[in-house]
């Protein structure tokens, strides 16, 4: 392993190119299923997947539809007029012999995507370019065959590649993270990560720090995960200046990621634009949009990340908190619907208990949420305010609150959860308490200055009311009660 102090001469660049898979139901250029999982082999096709001769592509309108919306989503200008070229790529998985993609004309051009880092500052990463193309299909290698699956070839996709502004691991991840995030939350994708809807495409080189000229880069494909897009970051950069300091040169070449070994591997040397014998395809005509068209389009957007972030700002939240509810768009929605209709205490309550708690019911995957209307959450809320209940029932309630749209109250009444705030009930309690031998020297204690001694008595009428008793409540009264005494 190279020594930190021989990483720290060496800056990295990074650029990412994704592979987005669109959420339409057929393909790009024909009417097979789009949705390829759990599929048999090569079921989910038509004779334009295979390639048969004379099958001419139909292009898909709801595919040109979602890659406007990801413009939006990118603060990128969308082409008035876009064209598709045959890309020339000779696989088994391409039975035509090209894939069908945009070389010369996208139609997402420029934009830009702000990333939230761990330490409350952002990366800004611009967007090159964003085009449309058809995904290929699959190979399975066995020791003396290969098999093709061609349930994926023609699944239609936008390829966003970025500039090279990203300078370390974490920062690629987090860009990930929010582009995932963007797509999402735009309705582009689905953005099932374990079955392919997002694709990373890593490519990382390495040069001393102040070099004016870039290092030879060597890309990293198919990563699906944003911590293999860190890891593999992280250890690219590293055999690359191992390699540097031995003297030796770097090739160009694409690399595959092993999560198993945290490695990368050589996998082939790196094709140029001209290896591909782009040419213009003559079956497919340019996409001409208006500025109506374009707005048409992207009119329906729903809110975006940046949104959440700005409006939930009066909340005053933990940046672990707000990105977790960023986890999910449901959430996100549901919160600021809550703000909307019962204030930021609500708000700020429930967002505190979605992020404890779906978060841990995420990693064990023990429950499912499906209630997603505001009324119960804001009712909790206000219990909570009123002390009718403990923040620590309330979380017990919430948990309740995530699968069933049933009065929280009913909840805290069944599992007699609610608290007493009742004061005369309350010091009868705290008489009997004061009485008691054991509290003695808590007495004394108090009586000599000693505050924290309250704490024992405050959980000695806890006990005697069975938690029901308002323990701040009750820590009031202990006081006043000791005064009148003494």
């Amino acid at each position: 392993m190279v020594s930190l102090e021989i990483l720290d001469k060496y800056d990295m660049t990074i650029g990412i190119e994704c592979h987005v898979q669109l959420a339409t139901m057929s393909k790009l250029f024909s009417g097979a299923d789009n949705n390829a999982n759990d599929k048999n082999p090569n079921a989910a096709t038509s004779p334009i997947d295979f390639g048969l001769p004379g099958m001419l592509p139909v292009l898909n309108h709801q595919a040109i539809v979602l890659a406007v919306r990801a413009g939006k989503a990118l603060n990128a200008d969308i082409a008035h007029v876009s064209r598709f070229d045959r890309k020339h790529y000779f696989y088994p998985d391409l039975p035509k012999g090209y894939q069908i993609s945009q070389m010369y004309q996208p139609i997402i051009i420029g934009g830009y995507v702000e990333a939230p880092l761990l330490d409350g500052t952002t990366v800004k990463v611009r967007i090159h370019h964003a085009h449309i193309e058809e995904d290929a299909g699959k190979l399975t290698h066995h020791s003396d065959f290969s098999l093709v699956d061609l349930n994926r070839a023609g699944t239609p996709l936008i390829e966003v590649v970025s500039e090279p502004d990203i300078h370390s691991a974490a920062a690629a991840k987090a860009y990930a993270t929010e582009l995932h995030r963007l797509m999402t939350f735009a309705g582009v994708t689905h953005g099932d990560l374990y079955h392919g809807n997002m694709r990373f495409d890593v490519n990382i080189s390495v040069a001393l720090k102040g070099a004016t000229e870039l290092g030879t880069r060597a890309e990293i494909k198919n990563l699906n995960s944003f911590r293999s897009v860190e890891k593999a970051a992280e250890y690219e950069f590293s055999r690359q200046v191992e390699l540097i300091e031995k003297g030796e040169k770097i090739v160009q070449e694409t690399r595959g990621w092993d999560d198993a070994t945290g490695k990368t591997s050589s996998q082939r040397s790196k094709e140029d634009a001209q290896d591909y014998r782009y040419m213009p395809d003559a079956d497919i005509p340019p996409v001409v949009l208006s500025v109506e068209d374009i707005a048409a389009m992207q009119a329906d957007v729903p809110l975006l990340p940046a949104y959440y972030r700005n409006v939930w700002k009066k909340l005053t939240l933990d940046r672990s908190v707000t990105e977790t509810l960023l986890s999910n768009q449901k959430y996100a929605t549901l919160i600021t619907e809550i703000q909307h209709t019962a204030g930021d205490d609500a708000a700020r309550h429930a967002a505190h208990w979605f992020a404890s708690s779906v978060s841990a019911i995420d990693e064990t995957a023990t429950m499912t949420v499906t209630n997603f209307v505001a009324d119960g959450y804001i009712e909790l809320a206000e219990m909570v305010e009123k002390n009718e209940v403990s923040s620590t029932a309330a979380k017990d309630i919430f948990v309740h609150l995530l699968t069933d749209n049933i009065s929280p109250r009913h909840i805290a009444e069944a599992k007699n959860l609610l608290q007493v705030s009742d004061e005369s009930a309350i010091i009868a309690i705290i008489d009997e308490v004061l009485a008691d031998p054991v509290s003695a020297q808590s007495v004394v204690d108090i009586k000599a200055g000693q505050d924290k001694a309250i704490g024992f008595l405050v959980g000695q009428v806890m006990k005697k009311s069975a938690g029901k008793a308002n323990p701040a409540l009750a820590g009031q009264l202990i006081r006043r009660r000791l005064e009148e005494l003494s």
